[in-house]
């Protein structure tokens, strides 16, 4: 049993890692330096700017895929319909452990859905910075 929460774990762990790699995506909000310049740029040297805007297509198909997969339907692996479907027959079976265990998988699960909607919503926006700054090349 141990070995299922360690996997759990880890599996949530790296959701949460996937999700912290689109992070550096409000950069762009930070305040400006407090030293004027004639041309300021949009983002710092160095902010990492250029190699998010390479990487928001693949990022877009991590959260859809991810989004897709926890929409989905009771057959599908992933999904908060299967897992619920499981949680009722762990009930009616008379299993409250591992109903309980479930359950709160199941909560982990729907708590996903609502950030990985955010993080696309933040993602179009940087896209939109990206289009707007050449790929992050220009200020």
């Amino acid at each position: 049993m141990q070995s299922k929460q360690r996997a759990a774990v880890a599996a949530a762990a790296a959701v949460a890692a996937l999700l912290v790699a689109s992070g550096p995506a409000t950069a762009d909000t930070a305040p400006q330096s407090a030293s004027p310049s004639a041309g300021a740029t949009a983002h710092a040297p160095g902010d990492g700017a250029r190699a998010l805007c390479r990487r928001v297509p693949g990022i877009e198909k991590r959260i859809d895929r991810a989004l897709r997969r926890l929409d989905g339907k009771a057959g599908r692996r992933g999904s908060v319909a299967r897992l619920e479907k499981r949680v009722l027959a762990a009930k009616q079976a008379g299993h409250t452990e591992i109903a309980t265990y479930l359950e709160h998988r199941l909560t982990v699960r729907k708590s996903l859905t609502p950030t990985l909607r955010q993080r696309r919503a933040d993602l179009a926006e940087v896209a939109k910075w990206c289009g707007a700054h050449s790929g992050g090349a220009s200020s």
